[in-house]
């Protein structure tokens, strides 16, 4: 009992945080707020349990503890899901609400088992260390076994609803097991079993039938789902979480439907004259919109994307059309991970846009991330990032000052508000080591159909101002990181 209710526990905080992240992103105060919550209902339920054992027969209760731990598990998928419909959003207030939904209260009553066990466990006081120690350990050894479980096998063969359904019912039949059990050698001891819980774990199980699901698709990272444009028969938008994430015209590639992307794609269209092929780097996948773009701009050109999610990969082969070959390769990975293994100097561009609406992957805004990023570019080559913040801009004040570390030419694209800090969204910054042409890039927005603006290298200097560098020791991106708002990812 000790290692199953303690196993329970570790995998409702894993599931608990991908359960949460489609409303309010995977961030550092998302992963603080899960791990904290379930740190604090371990110790509420140990403090608690070991309390009431010392007044009651634990026999009467273990059963009913498990039963109804098991039972809230189950419906912490419905209660989650449905007070994510009002708590979309990574600001404070709505992470520590859905994160207090997902794991206190199971967390709470299984944590209650194992003091329970030990006081059964105990004969004599000669005897505590021993039992204690042993029990202790047994359940570390569960939150061990389940961790690994989740982490490398159910995660990967099942949706977070089915892991959480089937873990919550593997606690409650356990609770009725032990209930049967102790009916028969201690009658008197028992105690009762509320048919109430059972109740409450078939009306959890029926109303996660029914929970509204932002899925369509669970990938690794994210809940996904692609939809028709209703206004181009041809369209389709990737939503990752709660954004949309790319836009992919399955007849035309050259239909760039979110500014930032027709942002970036004008910069690619000044860095060669017309027609001329690149080679391409691309640090995050989403549905390949630009790669695509080159492709039917600029024949011959050879691009590598670095996805993280092998889910969106197969909804780009699946959904979005996308066809893989020597010009146009994928590879599943971490794209900081991916950067390093880059031969030197090959790459005419490098396209970062990799950062989500709630969630930004630090490990990349580094001036030794960037650093790597320069390392696989061309002397002449180009490096051009989507950030997206919200005033005060701190975080994109801060990259821009981490750019200026490794490059001596960088330029911001934005809408003009934006630029005067006065609204946020999406900003596209572009570094080199060879002075860039403002004013063909101007042109080449005009071209793309965009009102964005360019601000010069000067202005971004004065922009960026004092503004930390980002290293791989200091990287507060989370907290620089203004989160309202939802932006194009």
């Amino acid at each position: 009992m000790t290692f199953l209710s303690s196993g329970a526990v570790l995998v409702l905080e894993i599931v608990g945080l991908r359960l949460i992240a489609p409303y309010v992103g995977i961030t550092l105060q998302t992963n603080t707020a899960v791990i904290g919550f379930a740190l604090a209902a371990i110790a509420i339920g140990a403090w608690a349990g070991g309390a009431t054992a010392d007044r009651r027969d634990p026999r009467q209760l273990i059963a009913p503890l498990l039963v109804a731990g098991g039972a809230l598990v189950v419906a912490v998928l419905p209660l989650v899901r449905f007070a994510g419909s009002f708590l979309t959003g990574a600001d404070a207030g709505s992470v520590l609400l859905l994160a207090a939904v997902a794991v206190v209260v199971p967390a709470a009553l299984l944590s209650a088992v194992p003091p329970m066990v030990v006081k059964l466990q105990l004969a004599s006081l000669a005897e505590t260390g021993a039992v204690v120690g042993k029990l202790s350990g047994i359940g570390t050894l569960g939150g061990i076994a389940a961790t690994f479980a989740t982490g490398f096998v159910l995660v990967a063969v099942f949706p977070s609803s089915g892991i959480l359904v089937g873990t919550g019912l593997v606690t409650v039949l356990a609770g009725i097991a032990v209930f049967v059990l102790l009916r028969r050698s201690a009658p008197a001891g028992a105690g009762r079993l509320p048919a109430a819980l059972l109740l409450l774990a078939v009306a959890g199980s029926l109303l996660a039938a029914v929970a509204p699901t932002p899925c369509e698709e669970e990938t690794a990272y994210h809940c996904a789902r692609v939809v028709a444009d209703p206004e181009r028969e041809t369209g389709r938008v990737l939503v990752l979480d709660t954004l949309r994430h790319s836009y992919v015209d399955l007849a035309d590639p050259t239909y760039l439907e979110f500014e930032y992307v027709r942002a970036i794609a004008a910069v690619t269209d000044v860095l060669a004259p017309a027609g001329q092929p690149l080679s391409a780097l691309h640090l995050g996948g989403g549905g390949a919109t630009v790669p695509r773009y080159l492709a039917e701009v600029r024949p011959g050109t050879t691009s590598r994307v670095l996805e993280v999610d092998p889910g969106v990969v197969e909804i780009d082969r699946e959904r979005l059309g996308l066809e893989e070959s020597a010009a146009l390769e994928v590879r599943v990975g971490d794209a900081r991970v991916g950067l390093a293994d880059e031969d030197a100097g090959t790459r005419d561009l490098v396209v970062g846009d990799a950062f989500g609406g709630l969630s930004v992957p630090w490990q990349l805004t580094t001036v030794e991330a960037l650093g790597l990023v320069d390392r696989a570019l061309t002397d002449d080559g180009v490096y051009v990032a989507n950030l997206i913040d919200h005033p005060p801009l701190s975080f994109v004040r801060a990259e821009l000052a981490t750019m200026r570390e490794v490059w001596p030419s960088v330029l911001l694209l934005a809408r003009a508000p934006v630029l005067a800090g006065e609204d946020g969204g999406n900003l596209v910054a572009v570094a080199s080591h060879r002075p860039l042409d403002e004013a063909a890039l101007a042109e080449a927005l005009l071209a793309q159909d965009s009102t964005w603006q360019v601000a010069s290298a000067d202005e971004v200097a004065a922009f960026a101002g004092d503004a930390r560098v980002l290293t791989d020791d200091a990287a507060p991106v989370d907290q620089l990181l203004t989160p309202y708002g939802a932006p194009d990812s």
